[in-house]
């Protein structure tokens, strides 16, 4: 039996292109509303990934973007999907992506 950290990283060697955490969740068969804890496991898997391969390979994410006026959120303190842009309070927000780069 696999552990979730293991699962995410296999889903992500098997993506082409970076995935949002319900892209993530829904290959995993991961519930809707348990999704929110990815985040959580995918900044621990980064730090694991990144110590064990000797910095080859390395979690990546492009942060959140609002749809509306295209600013980026750039400086979050956690990795997470943000509610409102605080620039023009559009809740329409793309959320981070994820993706798994080797050297």
């Amino acid at each position: 039996m696999e552990t979730l950290r293991q699962r995410i990283l296999q889903v992500l060697e098997e993506a082409d292109s970076p995935l949002t955490v319900d892209e993530i969740g829904a290959a995993l068969e991961i519930p809707v509303r348990e999704r929110k804890r990815l985040y959580e496991e995918l900044v621990h898997l980064a730090k694991t990934v990144e110590r064990k391969s000797g910095g080859m390979m390395r979690i990546m994410y492009e942060p959140p973007k609002c749809m509306q006026c295209g600013y980026v959120f750039k400086n979050l303190k956690r990795i997470r999907k943000p509610s409102r842009c605080p620039k023009c309070k559009s809740e329409r927000i793309l959320p981070p992506r994820f993706i798994l780069l080797k050297k």
